[in-house]
């Protein structure tokens, strides 16, 4: 082991104390901008929209009636916004904070094959993940530089619709490209040349299953974002997204326990799972929000071409869904071992 090699592991050795593992006190300056990354992340993420309302609230409190009504109808003008491709910004998406927290992990992108952007693309990504980080960093901004893999395409992370509903988080995150995850959103940019909106095809059902070392998805029943393809002629292309389970431990909630039954309650009647997880702290690694530093890697497929049709037969939509998940898993399985995982291992499909 070289010189260097012996200095960069002491420099990422953890102090144990009071049960802890520290950071250590001399970790890089690039470090630690890569941890103030995906802190920016994780606090857009989990507290955006909890920061918007105690905004609100407090103007409302501190009688700045004005101000409320101003912003009440820019939310109300506004309103159809998230629907209509969003609100894009470069120079937003180009941030050295979201390159920072690519680097962190680090974080990878890889293409199978040019894009056409004189076509619409629907990208379905898996898996979802605890926070879906790696869909927001890596199409949600420039920090794995998507514009120079895929010229000429404009990709639009899709979210729940109650995110356009609280003012400043709701245009935060529409200057990344993300966009209301309804069926006009997905019908509008579909319809427009070389744009990609991208879904997390498992949902917030999916994310009580993630878990490091774990690949299990979602899809059988997943068939509406086929039909949304179908109608408008546009091709599917599915997205694996290879650490993605690896970012948090999760709490263990077998089928049938009282935890797992409580999460699916609440996710069938607000749409969000609230997943039980812990990654690490800000200066610990023992527990806490952030994610762990694991690579993530990945991986966009080849297009799955449809046929235009405005009323498609659910025969037309099993038959395209069925070619889209053979499609996912040959990238999947065509890139497994690439990135450390066994070659006995395969997909979990539900």
């Amino acid at each position: 082991m070289t010189r260097i090699e012996v200095t960069k592991m002491a420099h990422h050795k953890p102090t144990r104390f009071l049960g802890l593992d520290w950071s250590p006190l001399n970790t890089p300056i690039q470090r630690r901008l890569e941890t103030l990354g995906v802190i920016h992340y994780c606090l857009v993420l989990l507290f955006g929209c909890i920061a918007s309302f105690w905004i609100v609230a407090y103007l409302f409190y501190a009688r700045y009636y004005i101000a409320l009504i101003i912003l009440a109808i820019y939310v109300y003008l506004d309103r159809y916004t998230p629907e209509r491709g969003g609100r894009s910004a470069m120079w937003f998406r180009r941030m050295p904070f979201f390159r920072w927290g690519c680097e962190y992990f680090p974080m990878k992108l890889h293409k199978t094959v040019d894009l056409d952007p004189t076509q619409s693309y629907l990208g379905g990504f898996h898996p979802h993940g605890i926070l879906g980080a790696s869909a927001f960093f890596q199409f949600g901004s420039e920090g794995t530089g998507f514009s120079e893999l895929f010229p000429g395409i404009y990709p639009h992370v899709l979210t729940l619709s109650g995110w356009f509903n609280f003012p400043l988080a709701r245009d935060y995150v529409m200057l990344a490209g993300m966009c209301s995850v309804s069926r006009a959103s997905i019908d509008y940019l579909l319809t427009q040349p070389g744009h990609m909106p991208i879904v997390a095809v498992g949902g917030a059902r999916e994310s009580l299953m993630s878990r490091p070392g774990e690949h299990k998805l979602y899809i059988h029943n997943r068939k509406g974002f086929i039909k949304r393809a179908i109608r408008t002629g546009a091709s599917l292309l599915p997205i694996y997204s290879f650490g993605e389970t690896g970012m948090f431990n999760q709490i263990d909630n077998p089928e049938g326990s009282r935890l797992k039954r409580f999460q699916e309650v609440v996710t069938k009647y607000i749409g969000f799972a609230p997943p039980i997880f812990y990654g690490r702290g800000i200066f610990q690694y023992t527990f806490g929000l952030l994610p762990l530093r694991v690579p993530i890697n990945t991986v966009v497929g080849k297009p799955i071409s449809t046929t235009r049709m405005a009323e498609p037969t659910q025969e037309v939509i099993d038959s395209v869904h069925k070619k889209y998940v053979a499609g996912l898993v040959a990238l999947f399985e065509e890139n497994k071992t690439r990135f450390g995982i066994d070659k006995k291992t395969h997909l979990t499909l539900l």
